[in-house]
This record gives C-alpha cells, structure tokens and sequence, in this order.
C-alpha cells in the first residue's frame, strides 16, 4: 500500500457537467493553473469527442499546464479515442481515460448490448489506447452496482490490456461504506493482476456518501481517489476534494498515515475561483471552504474559541486558506465574543458601560438576524452618549 494517495481532480470534466455551467477554454486554464498550485496529481481536461470548443479547451490545458498528468475522457471506441489523444498529446505527461457501462442495468438498456460484447469492447478500447499513451486509465461505469463476478473479469481484462489504472465508480452514489469497502476488498482478493495497476474510486454524492465512500475505499488501499473542487459534478455532485483531503490531514491514524501532496493553504483560494467561475455558490455551511465553516455565533462557543480555538476548531482556518475564525455576533451570541469584538474594532469600554452596550445588543440581536460593525458603532456611540447626559444631570 503507497502512502500516498493520488488526487484525480475531475472539475474540468464531472464537475463541468454539472446544470448551467459551461466553463471556456480561458476559464479551464485558470482553473487547471491553479490546480497546479493546489497540488493535484491529474487534472482531468474534459471530454473532448463532446464537442469542438472542449477538445480545444483541453488541448489548450494540456498544452499550459507543467508538472501534472493531463486527462481526457473518452468512451470505449476509437473516434472517442482519437479524439482525446488530440486534445492532450500535447501535455508532459498525458493520460487517457476510457470507459463503459458493466451492470446489466446498462448493458441492457443503455447499451444494448451483451455482457461478452462490453468485455470485448472494454479490452480493445484500452489496447487502442495504449498505442498512444503509456497511461490509461480504464473505468467500469455503474461499477457499484455491476455484478463482482463480472467486474472481476472486466478489470482483469483491462489490465491485461493494458490499463495503468483500474477505476471503480460509484457512478450514481448508490452504495454505503461497508459496501463499498467489501467491494475493494473483493477486487484485491479477486482480479489475479491486480497489482499491475492503480485502484482508484469515483463516488457520487446522490446519498450525501460520496466523501464517506472514498475515505472507506482508502481505508481498503486503493492509490488514487477522483474528485472535485466544492464537490460540484452531475446531480448531487462528486466526492469533494477538500473534504477527503482534510480527513486525512485531521485523522491521519484513521486512514493508516495515508497523506496526499495537497498545499492545503490553497484549498480556499482554489473553491472560490471554481465557485466564481462556475457560478456555483459555495454553501455557507460547506465543510472546509463555507463560507461559516470556522464562524462561531453561539456564546458558549466563542467563549471556548477565544480560550482556545481546539475547544471547537478541529483544524486552523489558516491551514486551508482562511485568514483567521469569525465571531459572528447574533442572538446567541455571550459577552466574551461580544467585548472581544469590540476589542478588534479598537473600542474600549469600562466594565459599567460594557454592561449597559451589551444588554441593549441584546435586544437589538431580537429585532434583526445580523448585526454589523456599524450597528455596533452606532450602538457604543448610544451608550456613551447616555452616560454622558446622566453625568451631566
């Protein structure tokens, strides 16, 4: 088992194939640039048989981007082939992905086809490939819901063929942990040839699983887990980069000292440059990069955080790319996190006035869900200005 795990970030591709976006071949470059300096091992282009404008926008990263594998997806015929070679023949270290449908559900209905057809397809499409590339990467679409037995054949047959990587797709988000560690567990007792390749997983979110999924199949040893940044992708999205990464980071003797070769301080910068150039909102409470990820409103809480940010920080805001914690002041909010705040505005208050500004921030948290640096201004200015009168009188 490598120590390390290899990062597959496929926010060019799954990710881009989420409803409404549709990125250019400018916004693919910024975006893969800074997946460099993120750290991902393979940047998953795009699909290039798809159309013109994505074969040129992956050709344009391939082309850019320096000290990564560049990836392209393509389904397991020849002009799919072709037409992912083109887009990245140009990259240091180019990669092609192919794939087809393995559960019976989709061989049956989708493909219209027979098990020993999907075999025979799956087998020429890797050997086409590797005419090309020495890395190819072969994936058995639906693979969480294929029956083991013919999985089993399908991936020795990829490898025979050539596949550097075999991949395992929990395409739609079906399976729960245990399950999907049973099935890794499977395949290493199972497929003979195995160790010729890289195991790698791609889990879908239709069930909130795919980051639980992930972490369990790394936990079975696979080397290589396929992403997304903000976990954006097809429906409920893709496992989310930032949350395996972390898990690993946070518990490592969880994960048997697994590590990634992640710059974790990017892991911000790098969700809001895909969220403003997707147009996808990252949510507030998103894990990692929300937006309240490490904001703190309760009072209970505060007064632990300004003690000491592990009572309720499992990990600092500066090591993923935050500037520091917020203390969000609300109605839940206690007097430790109410003076420290109007400490970092610079306002000094004497212990009486604090009294007085604090219970009639009180009654202002009852009348309006947020309270900003204004509203504490105008609020101290109220106080003083009060004191000043009684004192006069």
């Amino acid at each position: 088992m490598s120590e390390i795990v290899r990062i597959f970030d496929t926010t060019l591709r799954d990710g881009e194939q989420s409803p409404g976006v549709n990125l250019s071949a400018h916004e693919k470059v910024l975006i893969a640039e800074q997946l460099v300096r993120l750290g991902v091992d393979i940047i998953e282009a795009g699909f290039p048989i798809s159309s013109p404008g994505d074969l040129e926008a992956v050709r344009q990263v391939a082309n850019t981007v320096k000290g990564v594998v560049v990836a392209a997806l393509a389904r397991a015929n020849k002009a799919d082939i072709d037409a992912a070679w083109e887009a990245v023949k140009g990259a240091e270290q180019p990669m092609i992905h192919t794939f087809i449908s393995t559960s019976d559900l989709h061989i049956h209905y989708k493909l219209r086809k027979t098990r020993d057809e999907v075999l025979e397809a799956a087998e020429q499409a890797v050997r086409y490939a590797k005419q090309f590339t020495e890395e190819v990467e072969f994936s058995a679409e639906d693979a969480s819901r294929t029956d083991p037995d013919y999985l089993c054949k399908v991936y020795e047959v990829a490898i025979n063929a050539g596949a550097t990587v075999i991949n395992v797709p929990d395409t739609v988000g079906y399976a729960e942990p245990n399950e999907f560690s049973a099935l890794i567990r499977t395949l290493y007792e199972r497929v003979p040839n195995i160790h010729k390749a890289v195991v790698s997983v791609h889990c879908h979110d239709d069930l909130g699983l795919a980051t639980a999924n992930t972490l369990a199949a790394i936990r079975e040893g696979v080397g290589q887990v396929e992403v997304t940044i903000n976990g954006i992708g097809e429906r409920a999205g893709n496992t989310s980069l930032e949350e395996v990464v972390m898990a690993l980071a946070t518990k490592p003797a969880a994960f048997n000292n697994r590590k990634t070769r992640i710059n974790t301080r990017e892991l911000v910068p790098t969700s809001k440059l895909v969220s403003q150039l997707t147009g996808m909102v990252v949510q507030p409470n998103k894990a990692i990069v929300g937006a309240n990820a490490f904001a703190h409103e309760a009072g209970i809480h505060q007064d632990g955080v300004l003690k000491n940010p592990l009572t309720y920080e499992i990990m600092t805001p500066e090591s993923v790319g935050w500037q520091n914690s917020k203390i969000v002041l609300g109605k839940h909010s206690g007097r430790h996190g109410f003076a420290s705040r109007l400490s970092e505005m610079g306002i000094q208050l004497s212990p009486e006035e604090l009294d007085i500004a604090y219970n009639q921030f009180k009654r202002l948290t009852d009348e309006r869900k947020h309270i900003t640096d204004d509203d504490l201004v105008n609020l101290i200015k109220s106080v003083r200005a009060s004191r000043q009168e009684v004192s006069i009188t």
